[in-house]
């Protein structure tokens, strides 16, 4: 089973059909859903087949409610999600280009705290956005969770997860908490890791370098490989592709093949993009 720890909030998606008018009007096309990174990886997962479980806080509010009930429904274990404060939101800025600009509130995520060892039964894998270390209760929680996974010798991934975490922890202090933290896989696309001056293997992690479209760059104990990705034609919304990319990965088995769980991964993600293709 695949364990992921972190966001589960509503995303408010808002796709501009024209260059955005300051001060005025703009036309565009808003669309409410599911959201978060980690909530994104778990659904991902049942999604091509593989049992999941979500470890989290939403608000206690009908939003929450309701975005437990759609996780559950989708096939992810909910068992140990809590309930208390607020439901995140996050709004997604889409462009012509298929670009994302996101204006997060967390609302409740952070404030997971108090963890019980029984979140870990019957898991292969914990995945953890960067986000998920940074702030509140649930950095505590993330590192305590990390800390039992390595007594239990599973997996640990973490995604890098954003440019601007970067810039505002600081490269030297991401690595340093990278090496405490000590995963068997990083992930970053490529701008996170020209941010963080990924050059080889993170921390002694497998360390996989998404490009988009492009081959995706893996950094392992054998050295640097390129994983061609997958053709999806022009796509309009490109949120959660990296998400499902992490899904596809941890689900295969990357422990003997990375570059055969580089491609599951590819695989994952082109599955969701084929649903927003133009």
């Amino acid at each position: 089973m695949l364990a992921t720890l972190g966001d589960l909030v509503e995303d408010v998606v808002v796709r501009v059909h024209d260059p955005v008018n300051v001060a005025s009007d703009t036309d565009a096309r808003i669309v409410r859903r599911r959201g978060g990174s980690a909530a994104n990886v778990a659904v991902a997962a049942t999604r091509i087949g593989h049992r999941a479980r979500f470890l989290g806080q939403v608000g206690t509010d009908p939003i929450g409610a309701a975005l437990v009930a759609d996780m559950a429904t989708a096939g992810v274990e909910t068992t140990f999600v809590r309930r208390g404060g607020r439901t995140g939101t996050i709004v997604v800025l889409v462009d012509l280009a298929g670009e994302r600009t996101m204006l997060t509130d967390r609302g409740a995520c952070r404030e997971l705290s108090e963890p019980d060892p029984a979140w870990l039964d019957g898991v292969s894998v914990l995945h953890v956005p960067m986000y998920s270390l940074v702030g509140g209760p649930l950095a505590t929680t993330a590192r305590t969770l990390i800390a039992w996974a390595h007594e239990r010798d599973l997996g640990v991934s973490v995604d890098v997860s954003s440019v601007s975490l970067i810039g505002d922890i600081g490269r030297d202090s991401v690595q340093r908490s990278l090496a405490e933290l000590r995963p068997s896989i990083v992930f970053a696309n490529a701008d996170e890791a020209l941010a963080l001056g990924v050059e080889g293997q993170v921390a002694g992690a497998v360390t996989v370098v998404k490009h988009g479209a492009g081959p995706a760059v893996v950094h392992s104990g054998v050295g640097r490989s390129e994983v061609p990705g997958e053709a999806v034609g022009e796509v309009e919304d490109t949120t959660g592709a990296g998400d499902a990319f992490a899904a596809g990965f941890l689900t295969a088995p990357w422990r003997t093949d990375v570059t055969g769980a580089c491609r599951a991964g590819h695989r994952a993600a082109a599955t969701i993009l084929r649903t927003r293709t133009t």
